[in-house]
């Protein structure tokens, strides 16, 4: 299971998802599902812009997850 920290990484930067998605141009729908961990699949190129606007990497926003992990 891939796990998105997008969540606690907005609320350690006091960001909201419409000020990502103001200075991004990302869909704030698309934002909400990352934060939500609901969304199934992402664009690459969302991913990027994401790590950039937080200056952050991949695996800072994402963490694969073993199924026992998650129980």
């Amino acid at each position: 299971m891939l796990k998105c920290h997008l969540s606690k990484l907005m609320g350690e930067k006091r960001l909201k998802i419409s000020d990502i998605s103001r200075d991004t141009g990302i869909n704030r729908g698309t934002i909400t599902r990352l934060y939500n961990e609901t969304a199934t699949r992402v664009d690459l190129e969302v991913i990027e812009q994401l790590c950039d606007y937080l200056d952050i990497t991949v695996g800072e926003l994402f963490e694969i997850q073993k199924d026992s992990e998650t129980d």
